[in-house]
């Protein structure tokens, strides 16, 4: 058996993070099995449904570095949902309904008044349709048994299919809901398993008859738990936070990737550089079942933890012009995101502003300057620097070495100062101890 998962989403508005994770554990459980991804784009929505977010969607994909092997759009696929429709509808499984939403709903509050469950209540084969209703259409669910499977995180799962309200799977204009097309759709498209959000189990339930009614096995499912918000003000946006916003940020695909494979299981989160790299590592033994919580500052810690781990080939075609492995190698402890790396690179081979140093450090400028002019410059100069400043003027510790690092880099902290005086150069680090004390 070939593996293959498939990413649904609907082309109504941009990826967030919470279906950008679904998205991700379908990839690397494809990748894992050596399978295939599809996207299928669910664009049977005509009103909502846009091509713009059709292309922005698949845009964030390549991005994230997530491209399908291959996909579909569910509005090329109609003649498909109206063939398997009426061989349903032959068969007795789906049929008729007039009810309106209004004449339902007081249906429903009726029931539950009684203490009963809110479950359609199917009519008479025979009763006669109400004349000048175009009707609307239902799945009708098996009620001999109950509805079992294994889910692949949730365990044995099992519903009572007379507690389940028939599905209606068509509307009266003859356009498609969910349910059905995605059954048809998992069937045509031979897909094994179907990762998503645990509230899409009873769908699931729904689903599993569908899948007998057509004549196949139902795929595996796995429900993970769903993702929220680690502190309030996330909530109310938790849903609009997406690539968009990693990228504004500066951020690496894999910090927010590396987050989100991880956070609701019992596998650690760290940075991991690799898309490869996450998927052997994917396990859907260590989903748990409580919410998974995200929080964007654990993608900027990761980030930054996996910028300290990146060789130069990885960065250097977004580096500044110049910029050397020896540079990367000196500057990367200090970033946490790669846009610092030009800020720092101009420290080192560009020019600062000299900063306002108050009257006494202007003095332990100009002294700097004069000693650093007598210095051999090597990889040792920031040591004799120091230790000639101190015999000469007293100063030790902050007093010493932070005005002659603001000085010379033109910051209150950065990487080891002994590498930045040395990339400096002799002529750079005079110029600025001299800029510094005539400021």
């Amino acid at each position: 058996m070939t593996v293959t998962t498939r990413f649904a989403p609907s082309p109504t508005g941009r990826l967030h993070v919470g279906n950008i994770r679904t998205a991700l554990h379908n990839y690397l459980f494809a990748r894992k099995n050596g399978g295939e991804f599809i996207l299928r784009v669910d664009d049977t929505d005509a009103e909502r449904s846009t091509a713009a977010f059709d292309e922005a969607i698949r845009a964030d994909l390549g991005w994230l570095g997530l491209a399908p092997d291959r996909s579909v759009r569910q509005s090329e696929r109609f003649d498909l949902y109206e063939r398997e429709f009426v061989r349903l509808k032959a068969a007795g499984r789906v049929y008729a309904c007039y009810e309106t939403p209004e004449e339902l709903d007081v249906r429903r509050k009726v029931l539950l008044g009684r203490g009963l469950p809110p479950v359609y209540e199917r009519k008479p084969a025979d009763e006669p349709a109400p004349e000048g209703r175009a009707p609307h259409w239902r799945f009708k669910l098996a009620h001999d048994r109950a509805i079992t499977w294994t889910d692949v995180i949730r365990g044995p799962q099992s519903f009572d299919p007379k507690l389940l309200s028939d599905p209606v799977v068509r509307r009266a204009d003859g356009s498609w809901l969910y349910l059905l097309p995605s059954v048809i759709d998992d069937v045509d498209l031979a897909i094994t398993h179907i990762v998503r959000g645990e509230d899409h189990v009873s769908n699931s339930a729904t689903q599993i008859q569908m899948f007998e009614a057509l004549g196949a096995a139902p795929s595996s499912f796995a429900h993970e738990a769903l993702l929220v918000a680690a502190e309030g003000k996330l909530s109310k946006r938790l849903g609009a936070y997406g690539v968009g916003d990693v990228r504004e940020a500066g951020l690496e695909p894999m910090a927010l990737l590396s987050v989100l494979a991880r956070i609701g299981t019992s596998q650690p989160v760290e940075p991991i550089a690799s898309l490869e790299t996450l998927a052997a590592s994917l396990d859907f033994a260590h989903f748990g079942r409580a919410p998974a919580h995200f929080d964007p500052h654990e993608v900027d810690l990761v980030n930054a933890r996996l910028l300290h781990d990146f060789e130069y080939d990885t960065v250097a075609d977004r580096l500044p012009d110049g910029a050397s492995a020896t540079d990367w190698l000196l500057l990367r402890p200090n970033l946490e995101r790669l846009s610092d790396f030009a800020g720092w690179y101009e420290v080192v081979a560009g020019s600062i502003d000299a900063p306002d140093l108050a009257h006494d450090e202007r003095l332990l400028a100009r002294t700097a300057a004069q000693l650093a002019r007598g210095l051999n410059w090597n990889d040792q100069s920031w040591r004799a620097l120091t230790n000639a400043l101190k015999d000469s003027t007293g100063r030790k510790g902050r007093e010493l070495f932070h005005p002659l690092r603001l000085a010379l880099t033109g910051r209150d902290s950065g990487p080891e100062m002994a590498g930045l005086l040395e990339r400096m150069g002799k002529d750079r680090a005079t110029e600025r101890l001299d800029a510094a004390a005539h400021r």
